[in-house]
């Protein structure tokens, strides 16, 4: 098999509000969009997102929209965590997790987007000296 793209779909009841959030708070742009599946695109990259809504036909079986409890998660990489969390709380996003520079080699803060899913924005740092050796 030859995987020629790979991108995470995300089951919503709330179409309109998972596009703007990334649009309005995280520089996707509309790349594809239709009254049930909205395909976003990282400004400048070739980083791809996707929203289904989960009245759809289509909709895999069992899978309920977005909720805390799924398991999921999505992980933005920044180049600059600290500005960010800057600009999101000024803006009045509400912030789920506080700026923290975590052992691991992590600058990192969390927030909810409008699906209840954590979306967690981290900026790659030094690990605290040592870390890694008790786990790899």
């Amino acid at each position: 098999m030859e995987i020629k793209d790979s991108y995470p779909v995300f089951v919503t009841n709330d179409l309109t509000s998972s596009t703007r959030y990334f649009v309005d708070w995280f520089a996707f742009e509309v790349i594809f969009e239709s009254s049930w599946f909205v395909l976003l695109q990282a400004q400048g990259t070739d980083r791809l997102i996707a929203f289904m809504d989960e009245s759809h036909p289509t909709s895999p079986p069992a899978i309920p929209a977005i909720n805390k409890q799924a398991g999921v998660f999505l992980t933005l990489e920044v180049e600059d965590a600290e500005a960010e969390f800057k600009r999101l709380s000024e803006a009045g996003l509400d912030i789920y997790y506080p700026l923290a520079n975590e052992a691991w080699g992590q600058k990192r803060f969390g927030l909810i987007d409008p699906n209840g899913m954590y979306i967690d924005i981290v900026e790659q740092i030094a690990p605290q000296e040592g870390y890694w050796e008790k786990y790899i």
